[in-house]
């Protein structure tokens, strides 16, 4: 599992079959081309497709890519964070491969759905489609609605694990809305005077390009409810649920004052859904509301953490320092 570990909580829905892939995979280069498929979809905007395979059809042994709804917004491109909402099927059958549609378990009745966000061309330990599929999302226009199939040998490859009962002569076909997309700056942080820290709370010293120092205030117990406060006031637009919230974050340990994670020691500034369930409780109800460009310290309890997992961290109270640097 990647750094993401300890922010994201995996939506279930959102997951291929288990043992789909082998490990994770990379993509190439190949390509896919255009063509008239036999994948037929149906469907209103924002709504699940209905898709449809006729009975005799065969799949293509290459990459068939086809948009059905061209949209209107800006053109994608490789290393572009994307915030998308997918379906997955077998041609065959009509397998489930997952989709952003089914409702999560314990999600909040009133949260946006949860949407996949990830940036194209990065490799993932766990995929949730295959790299070859989003991959095809490049030059695409965001909102548009795009549809990939093929049979498994050509959209997953050598990654594909005959365990999943799914043979690489198989069709697979994943149609694909283009929500968002947005250029991520991978050394961006908060600008700004930074305010003290409230007392009783940690304090922060971040010297840029690096992972923030943070420090536990000595004699004090950890707090049970969620505490957080700005220390730099963004001027960017307010952050949304269902937004992808891109951030650079630093996570220590209450206890022991330990770093546990630091987006600067993984590769700069990554993006998750905010706002749906797809990352621990705190980060939820403290970012949500805030601004781009803020900085804002987080103490996070348990019970709004890890708290009843099998995490590592399930009995640690978590404190991050996030600069919220953009939203996607």
């Amino acid at each position: 599992m990647t750094h993401t570990k300890h922010i994201r909580r995996l939506a279930v829905a959102l997951a291929v079959p288990a043992l789909l892939f082998t490990a994770a995979c990379g993509s190439d280069d190949a390509g896919g081309s255009s063509g008239s498929g036999v994948v037929k979809v149906e469907g209103k905007e924002g709504e699940k497709p209905k898709i449809s395979v006729p009975k005799d059809a065969k799949p293509s042994d290459k990459v068939v890519v086809n948009t059905v709804k061209e949209g209107s917004g800006a053109e994608v491109k490789k290393g572009d964070l994307v915030r998308l909402d997918f379906a997955g099927e077998t041609m065959k059958g009509g397998q489930d491969l997952g989709n952003t549609w089914a409702k999560q378990p314990g999600a909040d009745a009133k949260a946006p759905r949860t949407q996949v966000v990830q940036e194209l061309g990065a490799q993932s330990a766990q995929p949730v489609m295959p790299p070859k599929v989003m991959d095809e999302l490049v030059g695409k226009k965001v909102g548009s609605r795009v549809v990939v199939e093929g049979t498994a040998k050509a959209l997953i490859g050598e990654q594909l694990n005959p365990q999943s009962g799914i043979k690489p002569a198989d069709g697979l076909v994943w149609v694909i809305d283009i929500a968002g997309a947005k250029k991520v700056d991978k050394k961006a942080e908060a600008k700004g005077e930074q305010a003290a820290t409230e007392a009783g709370l940690p304090t922060v010293k971040a010297e840029g390009q690096k992972a923030a120092t943070i420090t536990i205030p000595k004699g004090e117990k950890a707090p049970t409810d969620l505490k957080e406060q700005v220390l730099i006031k963004g001027d960017g637009p307010k952050v949304k649920a269902g937004d992808g919230l891109i951030a650079q974050y630093t996570g220590v340990k209450w206890e022991d004052g330990k770093k546990f994670d630091s987006s600067w020691d993984h590769g700069g500034a990554t993006a998750f859904q905010i706002g749906t369930g797809s990352v621990v409780k705190g980060w939820d109800q403290a970012l949500v509301g805030k601004n781009v460009g803020d900085r804002v310290l987080v103490v996070i309890p348990p019970k709004l953490g890890y708290g009843g997992s099998q995490s590592e961290l399930a009995k640690n109270t978590l404190v991050f320092v996030v600069d919220i640097v953009g939203i996607v």
